[in-house]
């Protein structure tokens, strides 16, 4: 690692948790339903939205045991899948469509929708060439918020869990959305789409432009007949012609509004293509190091929302200490992974030292401006939050610095995870550490005061196992089947990684991706559109059913015998509980892609 990437890291954790700290705890007014201060003028619309969708006004009378939540968040969301998927079926029909962008196909508007209310945002498609003005903000941005919101809606359901007594209700899902969206994700969308904007991100409903080059670029191309197909010579090879390009067309839109929430959110789905490596979504240095804090910093936030309601500062501070830990971990392997030199470059005598006049190590697929620091950094936080905004192509970094995003995912996305989903599957870790540790010292296991037992443990168990055996199975199958080796343009250890970092993105709710797979076909837009449903609500529901155990129960003082859970060995035991779970699952398939890869650079 180079001085500047540890300076970068640093203040990048201390800017985190200057912001991070007075988020949460605004957050628990958010939660509790108290008013939020400086928001006193939104407790109208608030009412107004309840009366619409029928739900009580008094507190009292608003509360959802865990089933009705389950149901109403299921429903909300299905709801939505089939609106975002109407609307790209018939956006060639609706207005805000300047460049006449045609009607998205049944199997990518299939994928895209799961895609984008699963949080997951992996995207099969280029922006800027499938979806018109009206699909972007009214599909997509929309969703951003939405399924944002569902994950917070979730982790303040468990919290409740944690802090009530004997209580039937984990909140009102209604309730929780509502709030969260007015209190937390909308004002601070506002505010970063604004900074956005100052930093050069575009915002604007304009027909894209067709603007003039100050040099003109010739190139050659295949000479086509009449009919459109190549001209060949007398010997059978394809006659070649000279263009010259003396225009370009720039991709216009409003981007700034849709950029905020897909960080904030952890969705990470870009308007254009090349996502935050694009200069109109990302442009300097100021924006790049406050998207990767707009990333984490919800996240970051809820650990001190949750150490306020369940009555124990502590306990959120050693949840974000095994986050924390973790991260500066895989963090520094990634960076010190991009800056290493390839051993190929170096036999042919190339300088890849780092100096004044270049970043040194491996600079492919990355953006000039950002560097090797900058870049890694960020690829390290959206990989760990759940977030798949990129700023580089994953997929040129080295084997090593590749797994890192990899592994990060195949956690379990609690390394800060998403918004809501990090803390809420941090805490079903948490659940498993004090089993783990009750089984060791002969106790029946509790966490806050709350028992442990076998129902617990069933429910947490299918939280664990599930990302696990979508991304193993849809990996196993897509290399042995024709349609899925079809889509891999790099054979070998490396085309394996990019089937394997595919899968682990959409069942993790990533979202990121080795691009070289071509992923925009019938068979992995069912697929992986199958991981991403499954990976985010199959999860969410037994996280639901802890939540209601948990609350019918009595909650416990603290005794001699009790386990301390705010210490340095429970976040030592958590951080372990965490990485052994993904050792023990993904090992054998690492061992066959990235690991395989890098042992090949130094054959000869």
């Amino acid at each position: 690692m180079t001085t500047q990437s540890i300076l970068l890291l640093l203040l990048f954790l201390a800017v985190l948790l200057a912001l991070s700290w007075p988020l949460g705890i605004l957050m628990v007014r958010v939660a509790d339903g108290r008013p939020v201060p400086g928001f006193g003028w939104l407790a109208g619309v608030e009412r107004l939205l309840y009366r619409a969708a029928g739900v009580p006004l008094d507190q009292e009378k608003q509360g959802m045991g865990w089933k009705a939540y389950a149901i109403a968040l299921l429903v909300f969301n299905t709801v939505g899948a089939v609106f975002t998927y109407a609307i790209q079926r018939v956006q060639a029909w609706l207005p805000l469509n300047p460049q006449n962008m045609g009607n998205v196909s049944p199997d990518s508007s299939f994928n895209t929708t799961v895609s984008f209310v699963a949080n997951t945002n992996w995207q099969g498609y280029g922006g800027e060439q499938t979806m018109s003005y009206l699909t972007q903000m009214l599909g997509m941005t929309c969703q951003n918020f939405f399924s944002a919101a569902t994950g917070i809606a979730v982790a303040f359901a468990l919290i409740r869990g944690f802090s009530s007594r004997s209580a039937k209700s984990i909140g009102n899902f209604w309730v929780d959305m509502t709030r969260s969206t007015l209190y937390v994700l909308l004002p601070l969308s506002v505010i970063f789409a604004v900074f956005l904007t100052g930093q050069g991100v575009i915002q604007n409903m304009s027909a894209y432009k067709e603007v003039s080059l100050l040099d003109p670029v010739t190139y050659t191309v295949p000479k086509t007949g009449a009919d459109g197909q190549p001209v060949l010579d007398a010997k059978g090879q394809a006659v070649t012609e000279e263009q010259t390009a003396t225009t370009q067309t720039l991709a216009m839109g409003p981007v700034a509004s849709q950029e905020a929430i897909k960080l904030l959110g952890t969705n990470g789905g870009g308007f254009f293509n090349a996502n935050s490596a694009h200069p109109y979504e990302n442009p300097t240095a100021l924006s790049n190091f406050f998207e990767m804090i707009a990333i984490f910093v919800i996240p970051a936030a809820l650990c001190f929302t949750f150490g306020q309601m369940v009555g124990d500062r502590r306990q959120g501070w050693a949840v974000l200490g095994a986050m924390t830990l973790l991260f500066v971990v895989a963090a520094c392997a990634v960076m010190s992974a991009e800056q290493q030199i390839h051993p190929a470059l170096q036999a042919m005598g190339v300088d890849q030292g780092s100096s004044a006049l270049q970043a040194g190590g491996n600079m492919e697929g990355k953006e000039t401006r950002f560097g090797i620091s900058a870049t890694t950094l960020f690829a390290a936080v959206t990989t760990a939050a759940s977030c798949g905004a990129v700023n580089a192509m994953h997929d040129s970094f080295t084997p090593l610095g590749g797994m890192v995003p990899m592994l990060l995912m195949q956690l379990g996305e609690v390394v800060f995870g998403g918004v809501g989903s990090g803390l809420y599957g941090m805490l079903v870790f948490a659940i498993l550490a004090v089993f783990i540790a009750g089984l060791m010292i002969g106790r029946t296991p509790e966490y806050l005061g709350k028992k442990i037992q076998s129902y617990e443990m069933k429910m947490s168990s299918i939280v664990i196992l599930v990302t696990p055996t979508l991304v193993l199975l849809g990996t196993a199958l897509s290399v042995m089947l024709d349609v899925g080796k079809a889509g891999v343009a790099n054979p070998g250890a490396h085309g394996f990684s990019e089937i394997l970092y595919a899968f682990s993105s959409a069942a993790n709710n990533n979202g990121s991706a080795f691009a070289g797979l071509s992923a925009n076909t019938p068979y992995y837009n069912v697929m992986l559109a199958i991981a991403m449903w499954f990976g985010r609500f199959a999860v969410i529901v037994p996280v639901l059913a802890i939540a209601g155990s948990l609350a019918g129960k009595q909650r416990l003082q603290a005794n001699s015998g009790t386990m301390p859970t705010h210490g340095p060995m429970f976040i030592g035991l958590l951080a372990g509980i965490v990485v052994l779970v993904g050792v023990l699952n993904y090992v054998p398939s690492l061992a066959l892609g990235p690991v395989v890869e890098h042992l090949q650079m130094y054959m000869k």
